[in-house]
This record gives structure tokens, sequence and C-alpha cells, in this order.
């Protein structure tokens, strides 16, 4: 399907591995020119190389933490203009109520719903100006389906949660739709480091924790960062115009919900 956004420029926050290189990756096999943002340089420069080769798109490099001020400066003045946002950053570390110190929330509001806010705010007007624009948040099925143990990230992603079904409804007019992601679990480090901490909190190996892990999921397997790229690039194109302030569950049926 040609997916109608060839030419076009995506900024992908997180992208130098995992989900965020997944929807990057779809992204350039649609024909979109990318800028990518990740912490490590060396990491983020190889994507960076392997996409360049294998879609042969113009891909631009911004190495820096964008949950900081200093980095969510460098991002925002390298990605001027862009038609696409998708942003992403990793979850807060999982742990107990008893846990956690109103530092640790507030990094976590930084990270999981403060910088996306700002990453918008910052790049939507452009988008506005010329009538279209796509904003894909990558976010959790906690949002839907709340996992007691990552209280952080519940919080947080539930706020910007928040922002976006306001937000999407005032910019739609103007041909810039907002929507999330939510994933369950994927074959990314994330799940690896969540099937370490089963492992360690119940004296199972890491194999033993992933497949007790999959065994709850009705697809019985992780997802992969393919399938959800694949995804990302759909919400991303001139076919979802009509898809406004929405929550895509990606999680295998894992969430037992209705709706």
């Amino acid at each position: 399907m040609d997916l109608g956004i060839s030419g076009k420029r995506a900024l992908v926050c997180g992208a130098s591995k995992g989900l965020g290189r997944g929807c990057a990756e779809a992204l350039a096999e649609a024909g979109v020119n990318l800028l990518i943002n990740a912490r490590n340089a060396e990491t983020l420069e190889q994507t960076a190389a392997e996409i360049r080769a294998k879609y042969g798109v113009s891909v631009d490099t911004v190495a820096c933490d964008v949950t900081t001020p200093e980095g969510q400066k460098q991002v925002i003045d390298a990605a001027q203009g862009v038609d696409i946002l998708v942003t992403n950053a990793g979850g807060p570390p999982p742990g107990m109520w008893t846990d956690w110190n109103r530092d640790d929330f507030i990094k976590a509001l930084d990270a999981n719903m403060l910088t996306p806010v700002a990453l918008m705010t910052a790049l939507m007007p452009a988008m506005i100006a010329k009538g279209w624009g796509r904003v894909v948040n990558i976010t959790s099925q906690s949002v839907k389906a709340p996992i007691p143990q990552l209280g952080l990230s519940n919080s947080a992603r539930a706020g910007l949660t928040g922002f976006v079904a306001g937000t999407s409804r005032q910019v739609a007019p103007y041909g810039v739709t907002i929507n999330n992601m939510l994933p369950g679990l994927h074959d990314t480090d994330r799940a690896l480091s969540l099937d370490t901490g089963v492992s360690n909190a119940e004296g199972i190996s890491i194999a033993d924790a992933r497949a007790k892990r999959e065994a709850t999921i009705p697809a019985q397997r992780y997802g992969t960062t393919t399938e959800f790229g694949a995804m990302c690039a759909f919400l991303c194109s001139d076919k979802a115009g009509f898809i406004v302030g929405q929550n895509i569950m990606l999680d295998g049926g894992a969430a037992n919900m209705t709706m």
C-alpha cells in the first residue's frame, strides 16, 4: 500500500533500537526522510547508516537525552518543519508504591509526559500552518490496563493520554492528527529487562520467565518491532486522517477488555 508520505520528514525519538527503530524503519520504507534521536551516539549512528543503506532515504541524527531541557532544545532546533513526530522514551523502573518519592514521580513525568508535550507544543504549529501533520506517541498498554508494579509509568502515561485526548480535537481541524500506540510485550531490551526482573524475583531462568509471560498473551508470543512499526507508519499516512485521539492497543490480546 502506498501510504502517501514519501518525501515527508519525520522526527522519531528513541529510534536507535526497539520500538522506536521499528517505527523509523517502517517510515523509511514508506519513503520518509528521518531525523532520529537517542542517547547513545554510537548506536544511533550505526542505526542511521543501516537505514540509509537499506531504504535510500535521508537520515539525520541528534544524540542527546531528550528528556532534559538541553536535549529538547537540540532536538527541537533540528526538527523544525517536520511533518511527522513520533515520541518515545523508556519507561521508569518497576517497583512498589512504597519505593517511590516525589523525585521519582517528577522524573517519570518529565520523561513520559512532559517531554512529549514539549515536543508537540514546539513542532505542531508548523504542521498546522501547512495544513498537515501526524503525531504518534508510544505509551503503554498500562494506560488502559494498569500494571501494579509499573505505577510510575501508569501515572505519567495516563497524564499524557489526558493531554492528547483534548489537544487532538483542537488540532484536528487543521489537518493534524495525534494518536497513541499502546504496546504490550514486544521483543525488545525493555522486555528483556522485565524478564530479568521476574527471573531474579522468582529464581527461574530468563527463558522460563519469558515463557511464563508469553503464556499470559493470547497470541502466545511477544510482538515484533516490525509489526509495531507498520502500525505507526499507517497512523502517519495520508490514509489515517480520520483517526483522531485514539489509543491503539498492540498487546496480542493480553489486556482482557471489551473497549
